[in-house]
């Protein structure tokens, strides 16, 4: 087996465009799932959670569907993630008085409490990183982020719907 061609010892070998944005792209999940982790030992949700109680705050009244077109998941994905929210007293669950058959979805006081701003989250790593690049370069990036977000999802769908 070829060895990959390195130019330095320790260097990250040169593995061309796809490969290499491949493997960022895997360096940045890992360090999400650890951080996630982290967070959830340090301030007791995951980075997923977190997410959902900073959409909620930034829009009280948010459904179960909105919240999962905002994150980009299926509205089945985010279940879990809301009852284990609710179940906790972070999400106040109640039914959209223009449609009793939909739930809509507020921050109790313990959730407002972790939807501030804090260190050891994803979004300090984040909010870091976009205060240090150009705005232009930040856009670039998530043009890039989006084109590749909905080619694996086409990539995802059964055959019979792509």
């Amino acid at each position: 087996m070829a060895e990959p061609s390195k130019t330095e010892p320790g260097d990250v070998p040169v593995l061309g465009d796809i490969l290499d944005f491949m493997r960022l792209l895997w360096a940045v999940d890992h360090g999400l799932h650890s951080t996630s982790k982290r967070m959830n030992t340090s301030i007791g949700v995951t980075g997923p959670q977190r997410l959902v109680l900073r959409m909620t705050g930034k829009f009280p009244g948010i459904s179960a569907g909105e919240l999962a077109q905002i994150l980009h998941v299926h509205k089945s994905s985010l279940t879990g993630v809301l009852q284990r929210l609710e179940a906790r007293g972070l999400l106040k669950r109640t039914a959209d008085p223009e449609d009793g058959r939909r739930a809509i979805f507020s921050l109790t006081a313990k959730g407002k409490e972790l939807d501030a701003v804090r260190a050891g989250t994803v979004e300090q790593a984040i909010r870091k990183v976009l205060g240090r690049v150009p705005k232009e370069q930040i856009e670039v990036t998530r043009e890039v982020l989006q084109a590749v977000a909905a080619a694996l999802a086409a990539v995802s769908q059964p055959a019979s719907k792509r």
